[in-house]
């Protein structure tokens, strides 16, 4: 069955199965080598620890040493048969499909398959049985030597266990000489038959552990010796750099003090010459100051006469410069002057000619009003004729229609008279009405009334 084991559970699984019973100490070995492989050996014990404690599937003895429950589980002996009959993986939906009444229990199913012992769980999901076939490959020979003395307890010899052995690795019988001779719970009891001694094994796991807990921590102690004597090693290089470094310095400012020495008597000799140069070149430079005290004298006096020169040619020059500009301003308003005059002329002429164009439009304006007064004129008395004509007309109408209001006013009075009339008829007309009223009210008239119209045979209301 080939693919990788999907957790520690599983690989626990399969190395019980191979080698039946086996300590803690023993599987953290096989485990270790598999997987977890960057965890410290104490924590791949505490988790394998855990992981057997945790699960139903393996069981301890009291001998301390782990075996595994092949029996299983009831309720998962139809996947059992069911990769039985397949002999391949299968996932747990392949397994499920022919049972359709547990579809709500899959999860509590594939926890029943991981704490079984019989199936094993690979990295892609599918399940697979632990007694299928193991890859000795990844064991070593120590532990497959192992494997064959425990499966048989009462001893074999070399030549048996190079066979049975090499059934699972091709191996020779020296290596497996040596595997024999190196570790001491492999005993020889007789000539060339070894057996396995289980609790030689756990005190030599013991014995291991404990020489590798003492090696680590004599590593540990050396690391801190070591990292101490490196820091004094250090220190110590550091005050050797510093005595150093101040013998070169103390070196340095004896050569720089004989240096600045010479050079101070060097400058001793150059500041007395200097010294001489000084005092004869104070004598030139009072000579030259004379001469120059004179020189200055004379260029102060030509000075002086250069500028009273000077201030009487700027005086002149201001003159000049005057008068230039008063003859410009004399020159720009004559030019003002006449271009005024010929503005003022062009203007004269301009208005002219529009006065002339007014006068003409005024006589033409007044020719059309004259025109216009005669035809008005002519219309108002036009006007005139028929407003007399009309009123004339309507005159005869207002006499026709004052005849006929006169006529209708007398009509009037007469329809007056003749409405008072109509109403004290009606009047008198209601009076009697009530009475006939008041008369018929009484029983007896009525009953002559019903007997009445009941001889003319002819329907009336008695009110």
């Amino acid at each position: 069955m080939g693919g990788k084991l999907n957790s520690l559970t599983d690989v626990l699984k399969k190395t019980l199965f191979f080698f039946e019973s086996l300590s803690v100490a023993e599987l953290t070995n096989y485990v270790h080598r598999q997987m977890l492989k960057d965890y410290a050996s104490e924590q791949v014990e505490e988790k394998v620890r855990l992981c057997l404690e945790q699960h139903t599937c393996f069981t301890n003895d009291q001998k301390h040493s782990w075996t595994l429950n092949l029996e299983g589980q009831k309720d998962n002996d139809q996947f059992y048969t069911i990769l039985l009959k397949k002999q391949k993986p299968l996932s747990f939906a392949d397994m499920t499909k022919s049972n359709k009444k547990k579809k709500g229990k899959s999860v509590s199913e594939q926890v029943g398959l991981i704490n079984d012992g019989r199936f094993i769980q690979l990295a892609n999901g599918y399940w697979g049985l632990t007694e299928w076939e193991v890859e000795t490959g990844q064991y070593s020979l120590k532990q497959l030597v192992t494997k064959a003395l425990i499966m048989n307890p009462t001893g074999l010899s070399l030549a048996q266990l190079n066979e049975v052995v090499g059934t699972w690795r091709a191996t020779d019988k020296n290596e497996i000489e040596g595997v024999l001779r190196k570790f001491p719970y492999f005993e020889e009891i007789g000539k060339g038959v070894w057996c396995y001694n289980q609790e030689a094994r756990v005190i030599y796991d013991k014995i291991l552990k404990r020489y590798l807990l003492a090696l680590k921590r004599q590593r540990d102690r050396w690391i801190i010796d070591r990292e101490r004597w490196t820091e004094r090693a250090t220190s110590l290089q550091k005050q050797l750099a510093e005595v150093e470094s101040a013998h070169k310095e103390a070196a340095a400012a004896l050569a720089l003090r004989q240096n600045d020495l010479n050079r101070f008597e060097q400058l001793n000799t150059q500041m007395a010459e200097k010294d001489l140069l000084l005092a004869l070149r104070k004598k030139e430079i009072y000579r030259y100051k004379e001469h120059l005290q004179k020189l200055e004298s004379k260029a102060n006096s030509i000075l002086y006469q250069c500028r009273l020169w000077v201030k009487r040619a700027r005086d002149h020059e201001l003159e000049n410069q005057q008068i230039r500009e008063a003859l410009n301003k004399n020159q720009s308003g004559l030019e003002t002057m006449f271009s005024k005059l010929q503005q003022y002329k062009e203007r004269d002429r301009e208005n002219k000619t529009k006065l002339l164009e007014i006068k003409e439009l005024h006589a033409e304006r007044v020719a059309e009003l004259q025109t216009e007064i005669v035809n008005l004129k002519q219309r108002i008395e036009r006007l005139n004729e028929t407003r007399e004509h009309e009123e004339k007309i309507w005159r005869e109408e207002i006499n026709t229609l004052s005849t006929d209001l006169k006529h209708a006013m007398s009509e009037g009075e007469r329809l007056n008279k003749s409405l008072r009339l109509s109403q004290q008829e009606m009047a008198k007309i209601k009076n009697e009405y009530k009475l006939l009223e008041k008369t018929m009210a009484h029983p007896l008239v009525r009953f002559v009334a019903k007997l009445f119209c009941r001889f003319k045979k002819t329907p009336q209301q008695v009110i």
